[in-house]
């Protein structure tokens, strides 16, 4: 069985139902991919990598992992910390803002916890994911570990992948996250950047111009998604590869965006784990993506997702 590692943070999601009335979930980018990957791959061992508390709602995101069949060996819990929290506001067209309280978030001190016997179980796996997100939460003073971590991994084989997921609050300055950036791009074989993490991190705003900007770093899989028109698609060299695009067909009722962009990850992620050819794979994770939109909240129904997915594959 094929093993991927997804480091990141799970967060505690509010969303109004009513004026006055809010439903608790769980979610976070990097948990999100995991719940799509192992729902359409459930062969796949899926792992999330991140740290928690010892509180209730820490008690309950644990139990939520277990439910979703993803393996919590390297969840890890502080006695002095809280799982973070945020709040969705949707306007009239799906599109998603949010409020942030992460600010005493476990996650955040993740790589206190990661020892040797964890990076040599790390070093075990066949893929390793991160996003820009989970670079953010990481404390700044404990960003070289990280990167030295990724450095042992790629040492040991295993699949760097990086999603950008560019969030400017999260920076104290666009420098910093540029910098972060170039070491993930520098590090990953595999990039899933979206044009809007570009357009606002680095001013580019076109396809061409993402696979101008990493030409020069040792990225051998590049698919950029270009809003909800296109992806297009890179393999190989960079400098050589011949960009393709494949059209997406539009949602005419799209409901909530928030996890567009990972349920498309996940389920890519795991088709090519598990030996699917890229258009393939990419066509299930736009079909997937396409589904998730028109419902709200980042972690859809389990039933109603799996009956989708039978349906459709």
């Amino acid at each position: 069985m094929k093993n991927i590692y997804l480091l990141g943070e799970c967060m505690i999601e509010l969303m109004n139902t009513s004026v006055n009335t809010m439903k608790q979930s769980f979610a976070g980018d990097v948990y999100n991919t995991a719940v799509y990957l192992k729902r359409t791959f459930p062969q796949t061992n899926v792992h999330l990598v991140t740290a928690v508390g010892t509180d209730r709602f820490s008690q309950n995101m644990i139990a939520c992992f277990k439910d979703e069949n993803i393996q919590s060996d390297l969840v890890f819990q502080s006695k002095n910390k809280t799982p973070g929290l945020y709040a969705i506001d949707l306007d009239e067209n799906g599109e998603r803002s949010f409020t942030y309280w992460r600010e005493n978030s476990a996650a955040r001190q993740v790589m206190q916890h990661i020892d040797d016997a964890a990076i040599a179980q790390l070093s075990q796996g066949d893929m390793f994911f991160f996003s820009g997100i989970s670079i953010a939460v990481i404390e700044p003073h404990a960003r070289a570990g990280f990167w030295q971590m990724v450095d042992q991994l790629i040492q040991a084989g295993v699949q760097i992948v990086f999603d950008p997921n560019y969030r400017p609050r999260m920076w104290s300055s666009a420098d910093e996250a540029q910098t972060q950036f170039k070491l993930a791009f520098a590090k990953a074989s595999t990039v899933l950047p979206g044009i809007d993490d570009f357009e606002q991190l680095f001013a580019i705003d076109t396809a061409q111009g993402v696979i101008d900007f990493l030409a020069p770093y040792p990225i051998t899989e590049l698919i950029i998604k270009n809003g909800p028109a296109s992806l297009i698609v890179v393999k190989q060299n960079l400098n050589d590869g011949h960009p393709q695009e494949i059209q997406v067909s539009p949602v005419k009722h799209v409901v909530d965006t928030t996890s567009a962009g990972d349920s498309f990850n996940g389920v890519y992620l795991g088709a090519k784990l598990n030996g699917i050819n890229d258009l393939e794979a990419i066509n299930m994770a736009a079909q997937s993506a396409a589904y998730v939109i028109q419902h709200k909240g980042a972690i859809v129904d389990k039933s109603g997702f799996e009956a989708f997915w039978q349906a459709q594959f």
